[in-house]
């Protein structure tokens, strides 16, 4: 199990490989949907320094406000990542982001633009989000939670031995591509 703690450096990521198990820890950012068609579309210079070496996680949260007005994460399991295959590349280049949690991996673009950048993907599960929450120690911060609302608003947070497993690394290798190519020789093999 290898420990990562955010800011994370470049060479911290290059020495990942498809399939390392990862327990992070720090500051990581969640971003969806409309959080990326903003970034690319509009490229804020007041996200720069807060994704600079960061994470971003595709979640939308289910949380609660405490009594003193601070925030609480009741569940925090992934989305489906290939919904920002156009904008992640972009993202991960503008904002020199080094790494991206998810499920279900992404595609070519993304790639590409984590061996150019020196970013993985990394894999959590699907439908642990009450588990996962619990690795949330804080909310640091949320912005463009009126425009945006809840689920797609920037959450920024402070993680403890997130676990991840790297799916997508820096030198082109993606265990999604590798279990679809698997699962078609597989395919083809039974019918024949």
């Amino acid at each position: 199990m290898i420990k990562l703690t955010t800011p994370i450096t470049e060479n911290a990521i290059r020495a990942l490989k498809v399939g390392d198990e990862v327990l992070l820890s720090g500051k990581v950012i969640l971003s969806r949907d409309t959080g990326h068609k903003f970034m690319v579309e509009q490229k804020p210079d007041w996200l720069k320094p807060i994704l600079e070496d960061a994470v971003i996680y595709h979640c939308g949260p289910v949380v609660a406000k405490n009594a003193d007005g601070s925030w609480r994460f009741v569940s925090s399991g992934p989305t489906t990542s290939i919904r920002e295959e156009p904008y992640q590349a972009d993202v991960l280049e503008t904002y020199r982001v080094r790494g991206v949690i998810g499920k279900g991996g992404m595609g070519k673009k993304t790639s590409g633009g984590l061996q150019k950048v020196g970013a993985c993907y990394l894999h959590t599960t699907g439908g642990a989000g009450a588990l996962l929450a619990e690795r949330v120690k804080r909310v640091i911060d949320v912005k463009m939670l009126e425009e945006f609302g809840s689920p797609e608003a920037f959450w920024i947070i402070e993680v403890e031995d997130f676990p991840l497993v790297v799916t997508m690394d820096s030198h082109g290798g993606s265990l999604h591509e590798e279990v679809l190519a698997t699962s078609q020789d597989r395919a083809k093999a039974l019918m024949g």
